[in-house]
């Protein structure tokens, strides 16, 4: 199996095409939505192809709901399947999160209960997409507001324990470890070192918004700004203990300058060739 290059990556967006087309971005690889690219053809296509000609890809679905309680969609599964045979990706990836129900599509990716019948419904889902597209995938952290009362298992033994049973790998989304611990004021570095960090095959990094209320801050994994500063000091620990792995900066809304997000790439470049030591040193 193709693995991503231990390199920095970017979130492919067309507004950035050109930019990318004039010089050799910093990247080892792109990274797209999967649900941007399932009609037939077009300028998405055009530019896609052009791209996956230069650099290694990854894609990211958003849409499976694979923490939902209704079956997978088969037809949303088979046009996922059509989209990995003709790109051939290094990776692919979803969410631990529900997003759907029934005939409804929520536009967020909802947290789940950490239980024994959820644990067992995961698994279903993840085998079911496994299966469907002949070939592992990667299952990411949600970044969380609300704990749930029945929940009896921690996240990280959650996440362990499917990568366990049906043997994907995990992507650690390291803003989203920020996000969830502060939001429930717990220490994110305790998170990590529970974390299999054997099992990740693609880290990310993304910005986040704050809100100051009576209780504390509440974080937002809104995708619209810089990778924060203890971000950066979180990522830069995981790679000092982990090793380099393929690491994405993720900026979905408020698109910068494509300079601006270069150099977002080149600072993750930076710690990992670094071991980490330049990340926590800046930090």
């Amino acid at each position: 199996m193709t693995q991503l290059p231990p390199l920095p990556g970017l979130g492919f967006k067309p507004e950035h095409f050109a930019a990318i087309r004039a010089a050799r971005a910093p990247v080892g690889f792109f990274e797209v939505h999967a649900e941007n690219y399932m009609g037939a053809g077009g300028l998405p296509h055009a530019q896609l192809s052009a791209l996956r000609a230069d650099y290694a890809l990854s894609i990211h679905g958003v849409g499976l709901s694979i923490g939902g309680q209704r079956g997978l969609s088969v037809d949303h599964l088979q046009r996922l399947r059509r989209l990995c045979d003709r790109y051939e990706p290094e990776s692919f990836s979803e969410h631990l999160a529900w997003s759907s129900h029934g005939a409804d599509y929520l536009n967020d990716l909802l947290p789940l209960p950490y239980t024994p019948e959820t644990l067992d419904l995961v698994c279903d889902h993840v085998d079911q997409v496994q299966e469907a597209l002949g070939r592992r995938m990667l299952l990411e952290n949600p970044a969380t507001y609300v704990l749930f009362e029945q929940s009896s298992i921690p996240e990280t033994e959650f996440l362990t324990e499917i990568a366990r049973r049906t043997g994907c790998g995990l992507l650690l989304d390291v803003n989203n470890v920020f996000v969830s611990c502060t939001n429930h004021r717990t220490d994110a570095y305790g998170y990590l070192a529970a974390f299999p960090l054997d099992l990740v095959g693609e880290i990310h990094l993304g910005g986040h918004d704050a809100e100051d209320l009576p209780s504390g801050p509440l974080l937002i994994d809104s995708h619209g700004r810089a990778v924060a500063d203890p971000v950066w000091q979180l990522y830069a620990h995981v790679i000092g203990r982990a090793g380099p792995l393929p690491s994405l900066v993720e900026w979905d809304n408020d698109l910068p300058d494509w300079a601006i997000l270069a150099s977002e790439a080149e600072r993750a470049g930076a710690i990992l060739a670094a071991g980490g030591a330049h990340g926590r040193a800046v930090a």
